[in-house]
């Protein structure tokens, strides 16, 4: 394993269904924090994150940074959603950054499949 290991419940998404996912950061080195991006791949619609670490995101962000600080035993638990209808099926992206000081210093990602 690296530095950053990164999981959904549920490869399998649906519409406005919850997405639960975990992030475990085993980093020597100091960081600010980690970064999650997701890219649903053939369409423009975004990824809404709802909450991490149990407190609720106030605004719709498709990004999510979470702070180490408030990353307890260095993991962090987030939920989303993907709020439209597809047409046909999507592969979902996730990706997962460890950030230090402004920079990337290590990544993992997964993909999901997303479809009605």
């Amino acid at each position: 394993m690296g530095y950053i290991k990164l999981t959904l419940d549920d490869l399998n998404i649906k519409p406005n269904a919850e997405i639960n996912g975990h992030v475990i950061v085993d980093y020597p080195g100091a960081y600010d924090g980690i970064v999650i991006n997701t890219l649903i791949m053939d369409s423009n619609e975004l990824i809404v994150y709802k909450s991490y670490n149990g407190e609720k995101i106030s605004n719709n962000v498709s990004r999510l940074f979470i702070s180490k600080d408030v990353m307890p035993d260095n993991k962090a638990d987030f939920t989303a959603s993907i709020e439209f209808e597809p047409e046909k099926s999507h592969e979902v992206k996730f990706r997962a950054s460890i950030i230090e000081q402004h920079k990337e210093v290590e990544s993992v990602q997964l993909f999901a499949k997303f479809s009605a």
